[in-house]
């Protein structure tokens, strides 16, 4: 979910008024040469992907971030498994 790109590069960050970095309405990054991250130092953490998730894990991700189950799936899209 790349809504949380807001949260850490405009309320956290505010990374525009530092730089001339802006997000797009579909959380892109401009300018395109702009990337962002989380990264874990540790010697045994690993990169794992996960599985399409149903519609009973996205009700439970709208309530807890506080959005809309309709919202939650625009964000999810991708992942969906329904």
């Amino acid at each position: 979910d790349h809504s949380e790109k807001v949260v850490l590069l405009g309320k956290l960050l505010n990374a525009n008024a530092h730089t001339s970095i802006e997000l797009t309405e579909s959380f892109a990054m401009l300018p395109a040469s702009s990337v962002s991250g989380i990264y874990f130092a540790h010697p045994q953490a690993e990169y794992f992907g996960i599985g399409k998730i149903e519609q009973d894990q996205v009700a439970d991700y709208a309530i807890r971030k506080g959005i809309t189950l309709e919202e939650a799936e625009r964000l999810l899209q991708p992942i969906l498994n329904y």
